[in-house]
C-alpha cells in the first residue's frame, strides 16, 4: 500500500459523498435500503466510514443515485479501493480500536482529556505494558506485546520530523498519582511526560484535585480535527466492548466547548510541569 493512503479515511471521504449524494436525491437511507434488498443499517455503515465499501457498493448507489457523471463514479471507485487496503495496524492482527488508530495517523491535531491515565501517546514501554496488563487481566502476553508495540508505533506521529501530530492533553491529577506498574515506573513515566511537554507540538495542561466538579467530570475523551477541510471533526470515546465516535457538527461543538473549560480551569503550562516534577519526585521510593 502506498504510504500516503489510510484506508479509514478513505472510507469516511467516501461515506461522507455517498451520504452528499443521497441526500442531494432526497432520498432517506431506509427508501435507499428498500431500492438496493438490503438493510438500512447497511446503509449508514458505508455512510458513518465503519464499513468497508466495495466497487460493487459504490456501483449500485451511483445507480440508485443517478450520477451521469463518469468521472465522478471513477473517482468513487477508485476511493473504494482505497479503502480496502491495509494500514500498517493490520500487520499486527485484530486491533479492536484500528478505527481509531486510522483516523489518529491522518489526524493533524488531537485534543485529549485524561481523568485515568496517562495519554497513549505520551505513555513509556513499562508504563503501557503494566497499565494494559492490569486493565486486561486475561490477556494472554503475547496480545499484550502486540498492543504495546502498536501504542509505541502510534507514538511515531508525535516524534516525527515532519508534520508531526499536534497534540493538547490535559490531564486530571489522579492520573499522576494512581501507581501504574510500580513507584519506580511511575516516576519514570512523569519524567518521560514531563520531557514530553517541552515539544513545541505538545502541550500538557494538569486537572488539580482542588478545582472539584468540572465540565470532564464524566470521563475521557478526545477531539480529533484533520487538515482536509473535507474530513470533519470527530469526537472519540473509547468504551470496553465498543467505541463512540461522534461527527455531527452541533455534538463536536459541545465538547469543544467543554475543552475550553477545562483548558481554562486546570493549570498552566509551566505550572503543570512543575506539578507534575513534584508529583515524579513522590514516587521516588
Amino acid at each position: 500500500m502506498a504510504s500516503n493512503v489510510n484506508p479509514t479515511v478513505r472510507r469516511r471521504r467516501l461515506g461522507q459523498e455517498l451520504r452528499r449524494l443521497r441526500e442531494l436525491k432526497g432520498m432517506t437511507a431506509e427508501e435507499v435500503a428498500e431500492r438496493l434488498l438490503v438493510s438500512q443499517s447497511k446503509i449508514s455503515r458505508l455512510e458513518n466510514g465503519r464499513r468497508s465499501i466495495s466497487q460493487r457498493d459504490v456501483r449500485d448507489l451511483c445507480g440508485v443515485y443517478e450520477v451521469e457523471d463518469q468521472r465522478v463514479v471513477d473517482s468513487l471507485m477508485e476511493m473504494a479501493r482505497d479503502s480496502r487496503q491495509q494500514g500498517w495496524w493490520h500487520a499486527f492482527g485484530d486491533i479492536p480500536y484500528s478505527v481509531y488508530i486510522g483516523l489518529e495517523t491522518d489526524a493533524e491535531s488531537l485534543r485529549v482529556y485524561e481523568p485515568q491515565i496517562v495519554t497513549g501517546l505520551l505513555q513509556t514501554r513499562a508504563y503501557a505494558e503494566a497499565l494494559i496488563e492490569g486493565a486486561l487481566p486475561e490477556t494472554p502476553p503475547a496480545d499484550i506485546d502486540k498492543r504495546v508495540q502498536v501504542r509505541m508505533r502510534r507514538q511515531e506521529r508525535i516524534t516525527a520530523e515532519n508534520n508531526p501530530l499536534r497534540l493538547w492533553l490535559v490531564l486530571d491529577e489522579a492520573a499522576l498519582r494512581r501507581v501504574v506498574g510500580s513507584h519506580h515506573v511511575m516516576r519514570e513515566q512523569l519524567e518521560h511526560l514531563v520531557e514530553m511537554s517541552r515539544l513545541p507540538h505538545v502541550t500538557v495542561q494538569v486537572l488539580p484535585f482542588d478545582v472539584g466538579a468540572h465540565p470532564g467530570i464524566n470521563g475521557q475523551y478526545a477531539i480529533l480535527e484533520f487538515a482536509d477541510a473535507a474530513d470533519s471533526s470527530v469526537v472519540y470515546m473509547e468504551g470496553v466492548t465498543s467505541d463512540l465516535y461522534l461527527e455531527k457538527a452541533p455534538d463536536v461543538q459541545k465538547y469543544a466547548l467543554m475543552y475550553e473549560h477545562l483548558r481554562a480551569q486546570a493549570l498552566n503550562v509551566e505550572q503543570s510541569r512543575q506539578f507534575i516534577a513534584n508529583a515524579a519526585k513522590d514516587h521516588a521510593r
